[in-house]
């Protein structure tokens, strides 16, 4: 039955939500949710802070579709298998995609909580969910020049620091070493995480407008004297919610 309402909205906005960062569906009401499992070639996360279902939701009378948590590559699957949702969505009706994510800081001026909007991202996934043929799609703006603007604008509105630069994907699940964060350094990376670049880019390939918001819920491996733990991003993931969940609400 609730897959049913999930159709029957046709919601042309979604967002998906990274790690700990599942707080901001309930920040709105749900109105229906469909797990993950009760979906056509899709299955639940295996990860901590990933809930694992699609809710439906509004704002300002609009129907807008969340995805609470995403499967990833160091789970065992394919690129292909990661985007499944991705593909859901869009036959749904989906149009305009909000990619969020937990990730780590690289550039010395983020501060661990901030937010950052994706520019541009570096696939150090060594794959893609476009493999099987010749698909030669266009990745010169995968992020959208003018929803970034609108970003901007919002969060300036709110009165919400928010830093812009390029994100590096990593397969994982181990997290990065110092020497790697140099490399990416190095090459332009700004943050890294291990998820968001294949949906960009099924997105994209899809012609959906992508947005990508980056939680910056720890400093990258080598930077701080520190130790990482997963329970420590979806903590920081948590807390931060309410101020995502006020940009987002701002920007749609």
């Amino acid at each position: 039955m609730s897959l049913s309402l999930l159709q029957q909205a046709c919601p042309e906005t979604a967002i998906v939500l990274g790690s700990g960062l599942g707080a901001v569906a309930e920040a709105w009401g749900i109105e229906a949710e469909v797990g993950y499992a009760e979906v056509p070639g899709l299955s639940a996360s295996t990860v901590p802070g990933h809930a694992g279902r699609f809710v439906l939701t509004r704002v300002k009378d609009q129907p807008v579709l969340i995805a609470q948590g995403r499967r990833h590559l160091y789970e065992g699957l394919t690129a292909h298998e990661v985007t499944a949702g991705v593909r859901f969505m869009h036959s749904l009706g989906v149009k305009r995609l909000v990619l969020t994510n937990a990730a780590g800081a690289i550039k010395d001026s983020f501060a661990v909580g901030d937010l950052m909007l994706i520019t541009d991202h570096l696939n150090l996934l060594g794959t893609t969910p476009l493999l099987g043929g010749p698909h030669f799609h266009d990745m010169s703006e995968v992020y959208s020049l003018e929803w970034r603007e609108r970003f901007v604008r919002a969060a300036a509105e709110l009165g919400l620091p928010l830093h812009q630069g390029v994100y590096a994907a990593t397969l994982g699940p181990q997290y990065e070493t110092p020497a790697e964060i140099r490399l990416m350094r190095a090459v332009g990376a700004d943050a890294v995480g291990m998820s968001t670049v294949p949906e960009a880019i099924q997105a994209r390939a899809l012609g959906m407008t992508v947005a990508g918001v980056s939680m910056l819920t720890n400093w990258a491996a080598g930077l701080k004297a520190q130790t990482l733990h997963h329970a420590e991003v979806v903590s920081v993931g948590q807390t931060a919610s309410a101020q995502l969940a006020a940009l987002l609400q701002k920007v749609l």
